[in-house]
């Protein structure tokens, strides 16, 4: 039953995300990323409803560092009722190096994915995002992470 419910969200997340709707507010933005991993954030539009979303982060304590380039392919749909309010899924990679304390560094790889609410202030170049982002490490060991979340603070143009 449990998977039967979930082919049944899939196929609907798919249906929904299939509509060319016109989705977007802006067509790039440019920014910050803070969370777990905070960098520099680059997110533009391919057409009304599909983004690119690139990310440039850091992350690192006494024991490790690791430093991302994350790419992600992005489907925004709107909520109705809420104006300049968008909802997104999507996918890509993420390709680093990792170090972790007293050891070599190593090459990173992970398969990502995305899940997240954008909002796009009305009359102001000011776009916030907030995203969930599970992570699949395939280099240096492979690890299912359950993600991420982060807050996405942009200027739009």
């Amino acid at each position: 039953m449990k998977k039967l419910l979930l082919l049944c969200l899939t196929a609907g997340l798919f249906l929904i995300g299939g509509s060319n709707a016109n989705a977007q507010s802006y067509e790039n933005a440019i920014g910050v990323r803070i969370g777990p991993y905070n960098g520099v954030n680059f997110k533009t539009f391919l057409n009304t409803n599909k983004a690119l979303d690139l990310n440039l982060s850091v992350r690192s304590n006494d024991n490790f560092k690791r430093f991302l380039l994350t790419g992600l392919y992005e489907v925004h749909n709107p909520i109705g009722g809420a104006p300049g309010l968008l909802w997104y899924y999507g996918g890509g990679g993420s390709i680093g190096s990792y170090k972790v304390k007293n050891f070599e560094g190593d090459l990173f790889l992970s398969a990502d994915g995305v899940l997240g609410l954008d909002y796009k202030f009305d009359g102001v170049p000011l776009n916030l995002a907030v995203d969930w982002r599970p992570r699949l490490e395939l280099t240096p060991d492979t690890n299912f992470g359950t993600g991420d979340v982060g807050l996405a603070i942009r200027l739009t143009f």
